[in-house]
């Protein structure tokens, strides 16, 4: 969830590491700060609240150095403050740190007996004074590093500094992300991709266990015995530019407004020339392990959890496997009864979410294959997988998945369709249907894109509201799940997602004048049973916003406000009602003026438990 960015060349680090850590903003954070080290000095700059505060504190005592460190806390251990922030110093040495350390205040009240002073209430401070401890037993801070770490129980990715060596920097992870990137004769450390994009696409990816030891002219990659490890380098194909804002007021908007994009991206050279098929490069599972399939078990957080909520409908319809449904923390620990015939599919858009990855482990733990469904290359999740479907909706900065979301859509889609094309449940001729449609979508979703007008004018009409209720009904029904879910992570309106049979089990009591009711009724099986529980919302004075399909304009007379999007096969259609539920919610915010990308508490990957 924290960002870290490192740096170690010929160039002054700070205004590389202000870059970088501006590029990982959406990762959640509440304060920040910056260590160079310069002439054997150790300086630090930190702050509470937005880089903007380190900003102009660096304007006013910049910092210099060609080897620094950097990051932006999520606080954990500890509220939000200057002190409470990163970097953290111990003697001759500084740290930054991504994850949770479970055992520190063991390791706390160790080295305050031994004469240590702590001056924060973080966790990661313990390192830094590990470190420091075990240097005056060992020789060099590779060395003093692995030892410390080698006492430390928990997550962690960091990044460490000491004086005593000015021309090492040591990084090490183990369950949270770090990636390296390659320059001509500098390196790169950071949390993310995006983080250094603008200056290389050479990126190696660490993995759980690694150590890097960086100098100027070499990187050297071990495991935490000191065993060397060879790695290499993948040129990541997005460019710099696709994490601006190009224009638009906020990143979700533009993330909004690029989904016809990364949905063809995402089907582009993955639906064979007779539409007959799909083809799935990275899945690697051999036709024999899919037909012996007896059960599909889907795995997520948040909106990826609703992704994998529609993806059931799917995969249930075309393969005719049954699939279950689980929150990604609570699989874990519930002792799922997993097999060599169950396959789990992973969600995540970053392939680094701390329950997602811990469910895969406990999946394949217990004998099961496992898929994942992810947006970033060469990502944890990605890479201890036995197969990777890869969306490719470029990087999605705005906290409120958007295009992450909608792309997952497609790539369960996908499978689906193999699945059931390989179980022979799914004639050609069916499949060809099918793909038709899923080729046609891009361009039905830049035809739903057209109602960000008459969103906007919705959402000023109702942007006051203190509760909001969303109803849908078969795959619409987790679709109201996230729209509500939109709508609370950035305008902090409450809102609350049902099916809509449900309505008269409890929700019904909550509906009078003042409460807005989104209900999704696009023209299907469940059509007429929607309208009647619309109208016994009528009935009761709620303000009815309803999205429907072209071909049912005769609702116009019975709501308050009527969306109308373009017509597609039922198990497509949650993808064209998804928009204008992400319309409706980023304009409500900007009426409230919210902070659109950056919500408040929020983080983009969590990546801590």
């Amino acid at each position: 969830m924290c960002g870290i960015v490192g740096y170690i060349g010929p160039q002054q680090a700070s205004p590389i590491i202000l870059d970088g850590l501006r590029r990982l903003e959406y990762r959640g954070y509440d304060s920040a700060g910056i260590a160079t080290l310069e002439a054997g000095e150790i300086h630090t700059r930190r702050a509470e609240g937005k880089l903007i505060n380190l900003e102009s504190l660096l304007q006013q005592a910049p910092l210099t150095g060609s080897r620094g460190i950097g990051h932006t806390r999520w606080a954990t251990h500890g509220r939000p403050s200057e002190t409470n922030a990163h970097p953290h110093k111990a003697g001759d040495f500084v740290v930054v740190h991504n994850g949770i350390i479970e055992n520190y205040l063991e390791l706390k009240d160790e080295l305050q007996a031994q004469g240590h002073t702590f001056r924060s209430e973080t966790d990661t401070e313990v390192i830094a004074h590990l470190v420091e401890e075990t240097a005056k037993q060992t020789a060099g801070l590779e060395a003093a590093v692995r030892q410390a770490l080698a006492r430390v129980r928990g997550a962690y990715a960091v990044a460490i500094l000491s004086c005593c060596e000015p021309d090492t920097l040591v990084v090490a992870k183990l369950g949270s992300p770090l990636v390296v990137g390659k320059g001509e004769g500098e390196y790169f450390v950071a949390s993310d991709i995006p983080a250094m994009l603008s200056h290389t696409r050479e990126m190696v990816f660490l993995d759980d266990g690694e150590m890097a030891i960086f100098t100027p002219a070499a990187m050297r990659v071990t495991d935490l015995d000191g065993k060397e490890r060879q790695k290499q380098s993948k040129t990541i194909t997005w460019s710099p530019l696709m994490a601006e804002k190009g224009g638009y007021r906020h990143f979700m908007l533009k993330e909004i407004h690029e989904q016809p994009r990364a949905l063809a991206d995402t089907v582009a050279g993955r639906v064979v020339d007779d539409q007959s098929d799909v083809y799935l490069s990275g899945f690697e599972l051999e036709q024999e392990d899919l037909e012996g399939i007896e059960k599909l078990f889907v795995v997520a957080c948040g909106t990826s959890w609703h992704a994998g909520l529609v993806g059931k409908f799917m995969i249930e319809k075309l393969a005719r496997i049954p699939v279950e449904v689980d929150i990604a923390s609570e699989f874990r620990y519930r002792d799922p009864i997993v097999s060599d015939k169950t396959l789990t599919v992973l969600i995540s858009q970053s392939g680094e979410t701390a329950d997602t990855l811990a469910a895969l482990r406990e999946a394949r733990g217990k004998g099961g294959k496992a898929v994942a469904i992810c947006n970033v290359v060469e990502s944890s999740i990605a890479r201890e997988s036995d197969g990777v479907i890869y969306t490719h909706a470029g990087p999605e900065i705005g906290v409120a998945s958007t295009k992450a979301f909608t792309t997952q859509l497609v790539a369960l889609f996908l499978l689906a369709l193999r699945l059931g094309r390989v179980r022979g449940t799914l004639m050609a001729q069916e499949c060809q249907s099918l793909t038709g449609a899923l080729l046609a979508l891009p361009r039905q979703v830049e035809e739903a894109l057209e109602l960000d007008k008459a969103c906007e004018e919705i959402a000023r009409d109702y942007a006051l509201a203190s509760d909001f209720l969303y109803l849908g009904r078969g795959n619409q029904y987790p679709i109201a799940l996230e729209g509500a879910l939109k709508l609370k992570e950035i305008s902090y309106i409450h809102a609350e997602g049902y099916p809509a049979g449900e309505m008269k089990h409890g929700p019904i009591a909550l509906i009078d004048e003042q409460l807005p009711v989104v209900i999704l009724a696009p023209d299907n099986d469940t059509y007429e049973k929607v309208v009647s529980n619309m109208e016994e919302v009528r009935a009761r004075g709620g303000k009815v916003i309803a999205i429907t399909t072209q071909t049912r304009q005769e609702l116009k007379e019975k709501v308050d406000a009527l969306l109308l999007l373009p017509d597609t096969i039922d198990e497509l259609m949650p993808i064209l009602t998804s928009i204008p539920l992400q319309l409706l919610a980023y304009h409500i915010a900007v009426h409230k003026g919210t902070d659109v990308d950056q919500p408040r508490n929020l983080a983009k990957s969590v990546t801590v438990e």
